[in-house]
This record gives structure tokens, C-alpha cells and sequence, in this order.
């Protein structure tokens, strides 16, 4: 095993960003070789380096993706090719040695495209030019990339030059659209030809630079992680400016990207780093973010072993609560989602609730924290509402903040005081939210504590000690019909009505086929299914659920009617009217609707269902 197949079978891997585009920052212009800088102005260099160090990368690109004779010979620098391509490679070396990272952090040798030659003098091989660049850089760094192998062509040119060297360590980059295919039609299936019939040294893993950036990548990596079993390396670039209100805006913020760089996690990559425009700032952001969240996923959450005694008989459904009651009897259920405020004080929650109440809504939805945020505790909002306006709640409990002793406690006080219908999830993690240095418990996850619930339900704790009487909560679980990894959502789905899961709440839902297939695939486990709904209240709003909401899926044909929409009123009309389109196309595959109150707008929640 090779010191990248061990770095990538450890953990997920951090790459760095742009090289050329930190150049460009520092004042250095496009009529000069941007790698000759290793040689004239190393500092610059050797400081880019740095920052990709301490924001936590943990494999450094070399400067010598243009390095090689044709290119450089545009500069009248091809002489210098070996001279340009060791100094950037020690440069990165120094990096590391400085940083006392030796070991742990490795340096990759950039190799670009050859490019078509100047004139007919012009006559070496395009293999034997990447050889000389080889030569120079394979004894100092730990792998080579070949970086933005856009053609055949490219690729061929690649594969010949790694013959010279037998025992090297690489990566194949490509640089595609969105269909996983170049300007020529070909596409990842060629390109995995080309490598399969490869009588020489294999990649020791293959990636998807550059690009159109975050979003696109991310439906070029769901083909190729169905077409390699290779591990796959990640580097989106920047990608276009859009139109906002009349100003060109670059969306890809550093928080943009690593909610996209989850998804490509959450799609089994091996390694996420960035190309042109990603910045340190967004490689620190991924690092903040991401890595955590990828330890996590490697430990198993412990299992819920519940002690064997004597179990008393449930509650039937229909008699322990109102919605429990509507849910048994196949009857049609409404809910509004009002998020519990940032402060204390609950007058406007309540009087949104009351709002729900005279409309005849059967619920009002309270999540726990959500995005990982702090605001008050929705079992106080809960009690304050069904005391205060006698509508029903459906609170959500999380598995992020307590453990299972605080857990179990919670849900006997909801029993206490009557709160009866429960949506367990296992919660954002802290670092997705504004308290990044917090830590998440996580005992169990959602499926676990359904497990718990499901035997309270019986009279029992999870330590097997009886509770007196059973208590009466109707157990709600999530689901996610446009999960990017659907086989798993439908597995998970599969567990938590296994466990004791009695009816459904999907995230909003806008791809309504998505929708029909998910219900098509779960109709065996007769589990009663509501719907959510968001009203998108303008352009920039569908924007934001589209590209920033991981298991949203808004549709081309929804960003057409939002951006039609002229004033910001036209907007938020067109948005209720999609919402009401939605209903109607879904009213008689589920057995409820979920609406959101976006922005703790209720009123408008409550025209969506009027």
C-alpha cells in the first residue's frame, strides 16, 4: 500500500485550493508564468502554501500545473522546465517541514494539459514532454496528478509518459460537464476504457477538477462513483457568477462549498479539495466542517440494548391523541412548522399557533434546533401552546444534545404534560451550526431512539426498569425522498418503522416525482406519509432551498417561474402558487401536508393550505 491508498483509506482528505488564483490576488498578472514564480519570487509561493497548511489542508499541490517545456516555452522558459518544476516541488516540501508536518501531510506534483504546439518546429511528443516534467518532479513529491485531462487525447498522453516510470503514484483528474463528458462527447465511460486496457501501472485513485463548479460537480460524481471502484478525489472550481438583483455575485461562498463538499462526502469521496477560486478561506471552512463530521460518521453509534422484562400492551394509535386518532382512521392531517424563537419570549409562536387553530389546521410542527441553532426549547413552546391555545403539537426530539438519560427524561415529561406526538431525528451536528466548537452527544441516533420510545410505549426504560404506565406518544420519523444516497434513506426508512415508527414527515418536497417514487418504494410498510411544503417567498429563496438545503431538490422548471416573477410581491405569489400546485398534485398519494411558515411567516403558510 502506497503512502496515498493509506492516507485515503484512513479518513476522508483534505486537498488544498487554487494556486493560480492566490497569485493573481497577490498582483502577479496572466502575462507572466505564473510558475517561473518558484524560481523568481519563492516567498509568494512558500506563503500560499502556508495558508492551505494552517486552514487545514492536508495535501499540497505543487506550482507546475503549466511547468511543462511547450507551455513554458511560451515565455521563452522552456530550458528552465526541470529548474521550475523541482524548485515548486521543494517549495512545497518546506512547507511541510516547516509546519512540522512531515508525514502527516503530503505534496502532490501538479501536472497539467501539454496544449496544441506553437508552431510546426514544434515537434516532440506529447509523452515525452510529460516525461521530462516527470523526471523532475517524481523524486520529491509523494504522487503526481494529472490535473484537467479533458480529452482522450490528454489521457492517452498521460498513460504513456507513466510507463517510464513503473512505480510511481498517480491520479487522473478530469475535467468534465455535468453529463461526465468533454466538448468531444467522450466521456468517464471512454476515459475508464482507456484505463482498464492500460498494460502499465494503475491510478492509485481518479478525480473531477475544475468543472462549473460546486453543483455541477456534484452530478458529475454520481456517475463516476457508479462506474469505478477506484477511490475518488473531488476539486470543484469557483464556478460562474449569477445574476442577483441586478449585480453578478460568485455563490460560491466558503459555506456554499461545504455544504456542497458534504454531499460529495455523503456520495462515498475519498478526497475534496478545490481548483480555480477556492481559496484557503473556503479549504478552512471545508476542514471546520467536513472532517468532523466524517469522524463521526466512522464510529458506530452505540446500539440500543434493551433488557428483556415483562412488556405491558400499547396504547392503540387511535387512542392517543387527536392526530393519532386521524392518522388510525386513513383521515387527511394538516400541520403548520412555526421554528421556536432565538429569545424567550413565546407571544408571537403562540399567536401563530392560535392562527392555526381558528383555521382548523390539526397540528403545529416544532423542530429542535434546527441547523444547529439555539433557541428556546420546544418543549416550552409546546406546553405553552397546548395550554394556551389547545391545538395539538408535534415536537421534535433530538438525539444531538443529550444523552440517553436526558433523552429518556425529556420524553417522560412530555407524557407529564400531555405532549403526545413526537418526530424523533438525530439532528445537524454542532459544527454545521453557529456553535462549532460544540460537541454533539449522540448516543443513539433517530432509529435507536425510536427503539426507546417504542418500548416506553410499553412501560418500560431503556435499562429495563418499568415505568409505571405506558406512555402514550404517537412516534413520527423524517425521510427524505431526494437523499442523495436514496438506497441508504430507504434502508433507514425501512429500520425506523421497524423499530416503532407510526407515521412520516419528508422534507419540502418539489420534485414531485421524486416524491411518487419514494412512496412507490416504502408502500409496503403501510406507514401513514405526510408531505412538507415550503412556499418560497422569492427567487433568491428558491435559490438559497436549491443549492444551500442538503435533501432539497428544487426542479429547473420551479427556478423559471421564480425568476419570471417580476417585484418581490409577484415572487412570493408565484411561490404560494407552486406550493398549492404541489398539494393538489399530491393529495391523494399521502395522508397529510406539512406546511413550513417561512421566516415565521404563518399567515402565508396558512394561505398554501386555505
Amino acid at each position: 500500500m502506497n503512502c496515498l491508498q493509506r492516507k485515503l483509506a484512513e479518513s476522508l482528505v483534505i486537498f488544498d485550493g487554487a494556486i493560480g488564483t492566490e497569485i493573481y490576488r497577490r498582483n502577479f498578472f496572466v502575462n507572466a508564468s505564473f510558475e517561473q514564480l518558484s524560481v523568481t519570487n519563492p516567498d509568494v509561493i512558500l506563503d500560499i502554501h502556508r495558508q492551505y497548511l494552517d486552514a487545514g489542508a492536508e495535501v499540497l499541490t505543487t506550482n507546475t500545473f503549466n511547468a511543462n517545456a511547450r507551455r513554458l516555452g511560451k515565455f521563452g522558459l522552456a530550458d528552465q522546465t526541470a529548474t521550475i518544476n523541482r524548485a515548486s516541488a521543494e517549495l512545497a516540501r518546506q512547507a511541510v517541514r516547516e509546519a512540522g508536518l512531515e508525514g502527516s501531510v503530503l505534496v502532490a506534483g501538479s501536472v497539467g494539459p501539454i496544449g496544441e504546439p506553437e508552431s510546426a518546429a514544434d515537434t516532440r511528443s506529447r509523452d515525452s514532454i510529460l516525461v521530462e516534467q516527470l523526471e523532475a518532479l517524481a523524486p520529491v513529491v509523494d504522487f503526481i496528478i494529472f490535473e484537467s485531462l479533458r480529452t482522450t487525447i490528454d489521457l492517452a498522453a498521460a498513460l504513456e509518459a507513466v510507463k517510464a516510470f513503473p512505480e510511481l503514484v498517480y491520479v487522473l483528474s478530469f475535467a468534465v460537464d455535468r453529463h461526465a463528458e468533454n466538448h468531444s462527447g467522450d466521456g468517464i465511460s471512454e476515459f475508464g476504457r482507456l484505463i482498464s486496457t492500460f498494460p502499465g501501472q494503475r491510478p492509485t485513485a481518479i478525480g473531477l477538477n475544475c468543472g462549473g463548479g460546486p453543483e455541477s460537480t456534484l452530478g458529475e460524481l454520481e456517475i463516476l462513483v457508479k462506474r469505478t471502484k477506484l477511490p475518488v478525489i473531488v476539486q470543484p472550481n469557483a464556478g460562474q457568477p449569477r445574476g442577483v438583483d441586478g449585480r453578478m455575485i460568485y455563490m460560491t461562498s466558503a459555506e456554499y462549498f461545504s455544504t456542497y463538499a458534504k454531499r460529495y462526502a455523503m456520495l462515498g469521496a475519498a478526497a475534496i479539495g478545490g481548483c480555480c477560486g477556492i481559496t484557503p478561506a473556503h479549504i478552512r471552512e471545508l476542514a471546520r466542517t467536513i472532517k468532523p463530521l466524517m469522524r463521526a460518521e466512522k464510529q458506530e453509534l452505540p446500539k440500543v440494548e434493551i433488557v428483556e422484562c415483562d412488556l405491558k400492551e400499547p396504547v392503540p394509535l387511535a387512542e392517543k391523541s387527536s392526530l393519532g386518532a386521524k392518522l388510525a382512521a386513513g383521515k387527511f392531517v394538516t400541520s403548520v412548522e412555526i421554528t421556536p424563537p432565538r429569545g424567550f419570549d413565546l407571544a408571537s409562536t403562540v399567536a401563530g399557533a392560535r392562527k392555526c387553530k381558528e383555521a382548523g389546521i390539526d397540528a403545529v410542527n416544532l423542530p429542535d434546533g434546527p441547523r444547529a441553532s439555539a433557541r428556546i426549547s420546544p418543549f416550552a413552546a409546546a406546553v405553552a401552546i397546548q395550554q394556551q391555545v389547545g391545538i395539538e403539537t408535534v415536537l421534535h426530539c433530538c438525539c444531538r444534545d443529550k444523552s440517553v438519560i436526558g433523552l429518556q427524561a425529556d420524553l417522560l415529561g412530555c407524557a407529564g404534560m400531555g405532549i403526545n406526538n413526537i418526530l424523533f431525528i438525530t439532528g445537524d451536528p454542532p459544527k454545521l451550526g453557529d456553535y462549532p466548537f460544540s460537541s454533539g452527544v449522540f448516543d443513539v441516533d433517530s432509529i435507536g431512539l425510536v427503539k426507546i420510545q417504542s418500548r416506553m410505549n410499553r412501560g418500560i426504560d431503556l435499562g429495563g426498569k418499568s415505568i409505571s404506565a405506558p406512555t402514550r406518544a404517537v412516534i413520527g420519523v423524517g425521510a427524505d425522498p431526494s437523499a442523495i444516497d436514496l438506497e441508504r434513506e430507504y434502508r433507514r426508512t425501512c429500520e425506523k418503522v421497524e423499530a416503532g415508527a407510526e407515521f412520516i414527515i419528508t422534507q419540502p418536497v418539489f420534485a414531485i416525482e421524486t416524491l411518487f417514487a419514494f412512496l412507490d418504494r416504502i408502500a409496503h410498510l403501510k406507514t401513514p406519509l405526510i408531505a412538507g411544503i415550503w412556499p418560497l417567498v422569492s427567487y433568491r429563496n428558491a435559490e438559497f432551498m436549491k443549492t444551500e438545503v442538503p435533501g432539497v431538490v428544487v426542479p429547473d422548471a420551479v427556478m423559471k417561474r421564480m425568476a419570471a416573477a417580476g417585484t418581490k410581491e409577484e415572487q412570493r405569489e408565484a411561490g404560494l402558487e407552486i406550493a398549492r400546485e404541489s398539494i393538489a398534485a399530491i393529495r391523494d398519494r399521502v395522508q397529510g401536508i406539512q406546511v413550513s411558515a417561512p421566516f415565521g411567516n404563518v399567515d402565508l403558510a396558512l394561505r398554501v393550505l386555505k
